[in-house]
């Protein structure tokens, strides 16, 4: 038979074929093959009558995976970033971003917590919201309850295996839970003292939320530039890969290089200082990362 994984715990993976939820373990020649099957894959299983679970035989090839949070063939990602508490971290946020766009994951972006920040606070992230907005969809409710943003993500989402992510404590299943309040996801606070959310999931699932299989997942506060190369980073930034065409050098990294289009519309104001600033810091990690022979 042939289904979806949609849960991973403890060594068992929970298949959905034809309506049905079957409890699978990985074969041996999987584990062999050190080939770790993840929530989202395709795969091939075989139950036989009166088992108590069933045995995974292959995982077909993926379109694209995540490490943090561990998914396969993933359509679109939900990016939920906190407006406060803790703190917008736009550095953060671009390098979720940059790791999407090298996995041709479409990001939809949600900035939470918006009802507690002040009006100053609130006005300032409004600016960084509109700029975001050019070049990703955006929601930046007044209320965490918006019924109306709701409806429009949920539309947004039709159709779609997609994933919530963020920073810990930003609000990724206080969102699910308002999308489909039947999942009763556990939710909890963030510690004051040291600005980061209590881990509440425990585990990788594929969750129905409407006409949506949406995973739930542990958040993280950072996430690694895995597999890219300095040449790839220019192309992951859509403003700069709409003005690489503009510059000088056909392989310009927009560094220090004359005549550079993008360095340009960083001193004209049309690209965000910050955006560009995360931009240099992660060319700088990637010139004097040290290289992980073996590792995939």
């Amino acid at each position: 038979m042939e289904g979806q994984v949609r849960q991973s715990l403890s060594g068992y993976y929970d298949v959905e074929s034809d309506g049905h939820v079957y409890r699978t373990r990985a074969r041996g020649k999987l584990r062999q093959k050190r080939l770790a099957p993840l929530v989202g894959d395709r795969v091939e299983f075989k139950v036989d009558e009166g088992a108590e679970y069933g045995y995974l035989l292959r995982v077909f090839p993926r379109k694209n995976e995540l490490v943090r949070p561990p998914v396969a063939n993933i359509d679109c990602a939900v990016v939920v970033t906190a407006a406060v508490e803790p703190a917008f971290n736009q550095n953060l946020l671009d390098r979720q971003l940059i790791m999407l766009a090298a996995q041709r994951i479409t990001p939809v972006l949600y900035f939470s917590k918006g009802d507690l920040t002040t009006p100053e606070q609130r006005k300032q992230l409004a600016e960084k919201v509109a700029y975001y907005q050019q070049f990703y969809r955006c929601f930046f409710p007044e209320k965490m309850d918006d019924q109306e943003t709701l409806a429009t993500l949920r539309t947004a989402l039709t159709n779609q295996v997609a994933v919530v992510m963020g920073q810990t404590g930003a609000g990724k299943s206080t969102l699910l839970n308002q999308l489909a309040p039947e999942l009763g996801l556990e939710t909890g606070g963030v510690s004051k003292a040291l600005s980061r959310g209590k881990h509440t999931t425990r585990r990788v699932t594929l969750l129905p939320v409407g006409a949506a299989l949406i995973a739930d997942t542990p958040g993280f506060s950072s996430f690694e530039l895995r597999n890219l190369t300095r040449e790839d980073v220019p192309g992951l930034f859509p403003e700069f890969a709409s003005r690489q065409a503009g510059c000088k050098f056909r392989g310009c990294l927009h560094l220090n290089e004359p005549h550079c289009a993008v360095k340009a519309a960083v001193d004209e104001g049309q690209i965000d200082q910050q955006r560009y600033a995360d931009y240099v810091q992660f060319q700088d990690w990637l010139a004097h990362q040290r290289p992980q022979y073996g590792k995939k």
